[in-house]
């Protein structure tokens, strides 16, 4: 399944003192990001630092979400980011989601587990994964692990 959502972030004064979207992580199997502007404001955390992620012209971000960390049980992890505003230009960009089929559902992939490496999360319809995921507030990493064995 393919979803598109377009983002607009207007200039604020004091951008400290607001989020453009709050820290989480994507739901996705993959975010394709293309920021049409130029204007930084994406950022990653890591090892508990925000880390600005710098726009290049012309180029896509590309983010693993939570399905794929399920599926590859842990091998490729999903990001927390979020979205901050400019005190002086508008922010905007283009985000494609790509996820499973809602009439699936998916889990740790049977080829990576094995005795030295068991499941790390459970089985899950796609459905009842987004219905969950989109029922909460956006809070870091927090849907995925309920899925945790």
């Amino acid at each position: 399944m393919q979803s598109m959502r377009t983002n607009y972030y207007p200039p604020c004064p004091q951008p400290e003192q607001v989020i453009g979207v709050s820290p989480h992580s994507d739901a996705t199997g993959l975010t394709i990001l293309f920021q049409l502007n130029e204007i930084e404001g994406l950022q990653i955390r890591k090892d508990g630092i925000w880390i600005p992620i710098k726009s290049l012209p012309s180029a896509f971000v590309i983010n693993i979400g939570d399905v794929v960390e399920v599926v590859t049980n842990g091998i490729y992890r999903s990001i927390e980011h979020r979205g901050v505003v400019n005190s002086v230009k508008e922010r905007m960009s283009i985000a494609t989601f790509l996820s499973p089929k809602l009439d699936g559902e998916f889990g740790p992939a049977p080829s990576l587990i094995s005795s030295e490496a068991p499941p790390k999360f459970k089985r899950i319809g796609a459905a009842d994964f987004f219905t969950g995921y989109f029922a909460q507030k956006l809070s870091g990493r927090c849907y995925l692990d309920t899925l945790r064995i």
